[in-house]
């Protein structure tokens, strides 16, 4: 067995170096030979507040721009409370995260990602922000916008332009309708954007008529829109939860099955047949209930959705969805039957969330018993390759090898 070597040989940093702590994900990936896959992971993260200062520069309004510098962040977050264990990162903590070294990048952020996705043996990472998911909620709508279109702007200028490797789909501010188009159409086709995200912790109606020129403009550029989901503990809802468990098990499926219900009934599918959809971030058992669910009262009551030239699931099952945290996996008849109701050898793609705590490695799809090669090859790349047209972010060492496998196999 091949024995990963340390990276980082510094005794006083090593104990925060990525590389050390995914030394086991390394071991799989040498031990998997995913080099022989192509690797796409469509849910990453990063965490943008340790980059905050050359954000915030971003900002057009000088006066946010000294209020967001002031108040260190706080101005994207008024309603936050604290007094809970932060949950985000498993890999390190906040008060550890900034220790760690990332030599030999043009950006710390680069280098830092570098390292987990070559210790997982990921080709190309889909990176999204972390405090921003739940930027929807908060009650000043301008700086949602100014926030997004800063982040946006420092994104594909500090980062996607120098990592071909790292790729996103970008925050839209839809508390404005019109802020968002406008996003759509000043960042696409810049290097690394492939999409762009609306997160779900909100209480907008995304079918509202005010954002159908947003969907038009996306599906005649070809650009997929992805739908993220976060929880609200404030929510109603989820107020009456005293766990965080609870809340994250509930509120990451209940907002992305509200946003994803009126999607259909609405019959937005119907109006931008062009457009592809992706759900993030809810993991996979919430999929046939709520296919199930609808196509039961479509049944009964299709005159209240005359939109609709087909069944609910129908719509559900030609959608895209992200494996993390895929749940049931132990009880493998219940997760081959959800992966044979979802279509997930086309629409599945996988995800690790990478660094959350509930984050799942590429083995997760590999040692799947019920899955054959092919299945695996399509869920860990293939399927987010054709989607998000990845054939130019791979690396020619890359291509020469599938080439090769592909040739084998004939």
């Amino acid at each position: 067995m091949n024995v990963v070597p340390p990276v980082v040989r510094d005794p006083a940093k090593q104990k925060f170096d990525t590389r050390r702590l995914l030394a086991n994900a390394e071991q799989q990936s040498i031990d998997r030979r995913y080099e022989d896959f192509m690797i796409v992971d469509v849910d990453a993260h990063h965490y943008e507040t340790g980059s905050y200062s050359e954000i915030f520069d971003y900002i057009d309004d000088p006066v946010m721009r000294d209020q967001f510098k002031f108040s260190k962040g706080q101005t994207l977050h008024p309603r936050s409370t604290g007094g809970y264990q932060e949950m985000a990162g498993r890999i390190t903590r906040y008060a550890h995260r900034a220790t760690e070294q990332a030599a030999d990048a043009p950006h710390r952020d680069i280098g830092l990602t570098r390292k987990w996705m070559d210790a997982m043996g990921i080709d190309v990472a889909c990176v999204f922000p972390t405090p921003m998911l739940g930027l929807g909620l908060n009650p000043i709508v301008e700086v949602e916008v100014q926030y997004a279109r800063a982040y946006n702007r420092w994104l594909t200028e500090k980062i996607l332009a120098q990592e071909p490797r790292m790729v996103s789909m970008l925050y839209l501010p839809m508390n404005d309708p019109v802020a968002a188009l406008k996003m759509v159409e000043e960042f696409s086709g810049r290097k690394g954007v492939i999409g762009f995200l609306v997160t779900t912790v909100r209480y907008k109606p995304l079918y509202d008529n005010v954002y159908m020129k947003l969907y038009a403009a996306l599906e005649e550029r070809g650009l997929p829109i992805a739908f993220h989901a976060a929880t609200n503990w404030s929510d109603q809802s989820m107020n009456i939860t005293n766990k965080f468990i609870a809340t994250h098990a509930l509120g990451f499926t209940w907002f992305n099955i509200v946003h994803m219900t009126n999607w259909v009934v609405n019959g937005i599918p119907e109006r931008f047949p062009g457009l592809k959809t992706v759900w993030i971030e809810s993991g996979l058992a919430w999929i046939p209930f709520v296919m199930q669910r609808l196509d039961n009262e479509y049944m009964m009551r299709s005159s209240e959705v005359p939109a609709l030239k087909r069944k609910p699931s129908d719509y559900m099952r030609e959608m895209f969805y992200t494996s993390q945290p895929m749940e049931l996996v132990n009880n493998s008849t219940m997760l081959e039957e959800t992966f044979k109701m979802i279509a997930a050898e086309t629409q599945l793609l996988y995800s690790s969330d990478y660094p959350h705590w509930d984050m799942d490695l590429p083995s997760t799809i590999y040692d799947l018993n019920f899955l054959n090669e092919q299945s695996k090859r399509n869920i860990l790349g293939e399927n987010a390759r054709k989607l998000f047209k990845l054939d130019h972010y791979i690396s020619n060492e890359k291509k020469a090898r599938l080439k090769a496998r592909n040739t084998s196999s004939l």
